[in-house]
């Protein structure tokens, strides 16, 4: 009578995981939900959600996902396909790659910045790239 039938893309709607202040982590992380982190990463980290780096939060690696929040420390290459938001109190080091770019005031970003056209054209140019890369 009441089957729960299984939702595409939205079981995951509300869910965030979370690596709270004095953790830390070294490898790589991928998730499929959002993602807030108030420890410290050093490693891979990849999503298809929105990850939040908290002010005490530190990464060191490289990060691809579709929307994150920058409040504490990041080291590394960054590719977020939609929008990169960097507050006041955030230290950017590395290299980004974004469909959109927010800066507030304050913020230390000492980075390479590339802004993505197309995320579908990026997809494919990654793709062709990898296939160049298989036949060398």
């Amino acid at each position: 009578m009441f089957d729960k039938a299984k939702k595409n893309g939205t079981e995951l709607l509300g869910k965030t995981n979370r690596i709270v202040e004095g953790t830390s982590i070294i490898g790589d992380i991928v998730s499929k939900a959002d993602f807030r982190l108030d420890g410290e990463l050093i490693g891979n980290f990849t999503s298809q959600g929105k990850l939040v780096i908290g002010i005490s939060g530190v990464i060191k690696g490289e990060i691809v996902c579709n929307n994150a929040d920058i409040e504490g420390v990041f080291q590394g290459k960054i590719k977020v396909l939609e929008v990169l938001n960097i507050k006041a109190t955030a230290h950017i080091h590395g290299e980004v790659a974004v469909g959109k770019l927010s800066i507030e005031p304050g913020a230390d970003f000492t980075a390479t910045c590339t802004m993505l056209t197309n995320t579908k054209e990026v997809a494919a140019k990654d793709g062709k790239r990898a296939e160049q890369k298989a036949e060398e």
